[in-house]
C-alpha cells in the first residue's frame, strides 16, 4: 500500500507534465497570426481558357464552313458548265429554255453579262411558240463562244 502514493505521485506528476505541454502549446498557437486569405483565379482561369477554346474551336469551325460553301459554289458553276455542254440542239425549243437557264446562272462577271446579254435575243425566237425552226448558225455559234469564255473562267 506504501507504493500506491508513488504510483499516484508518478502519475501526477505525469499529469502535471501534460498538462503543462498541453498550456505550452496553447500559448503557442496564440501566438500564430491568422491564415491568409489566398486569392485563388483558378475558377476564372478555367472557364476563361474553356471559353477561349471554345471561340477557337467555333472560329476554325467557321473557316472551315466557310471553305466548304466557296466549294460548293464552284462546284455548282461547274455543273452549270457540263449542262450547257450538254444540251441537245435537236429539240430547239426545250435546248433554248436550258440554255438560257443554265447561262443566267453562269453570268457573275462583266464578260460574261456582255456574251449573255447578246446570246439571250438569239435564243428568243425560240422560246414561247408552239412550233419553232431549228437552231441557226449564227446563234450556236454565240451560244458555243459563251460556254468557251465561261469555261475558261473557271
Amino acid at each position: 500500500m506504501q507504493d500506491m502514493p508513488k504510483l499516484f505521485i508518478i502519475h501526477y506528476s505525469l499529469f502535471t507534465f501534460a498538462n503543462a505541454n498541453e498550456q505550452n502549446l496553447t500559448a503557442q498557437l496564440r501566438d500564430i497570426k491568422p491564415l491568409l486569405e489566398i486569392p485563388d483565379y483558378s475558377f476564372y482561369l478555367y472557364w476563361g481558357l474553356i471559353g477561349f477554346f471554345a471561340l477557337l474551336g467555333f472560329g476554325i469551325l467557321f473557316f472551315v464552313a466557310k471553305k466548304f460553301w466557296e466549294n460548293r459554289k464552284v462546284n455548282l458553276a461547274k455543273m452549270y458548265l457540263e449542262r450547257l455542254k450538254q444540251i441537245d440542239w435537236e429539240d430547239s425549243k426545250h435546248a433554248a429554255y436550258e440554255a438560257t437557264k443554265y447561262a443566267r446562272l453562269l453570268t457573275t462577271d462583266e464578260r460574261r453579262k456582255e456574251l449573255f446579254s447578246q446570246l439571250e435575243p438569239m435564243l428568243e425566237q425560240y422560246k414561247y411558240k408552239k412550233v419553232v425552226n431549228e437552231v441557226d448558225q449564227q446563234t450556236l455559234n454565240q451560244f458555243h463562244l459563251f460556254v468557251r469564255i465561261a469555261d475558261e473562267s473557271i
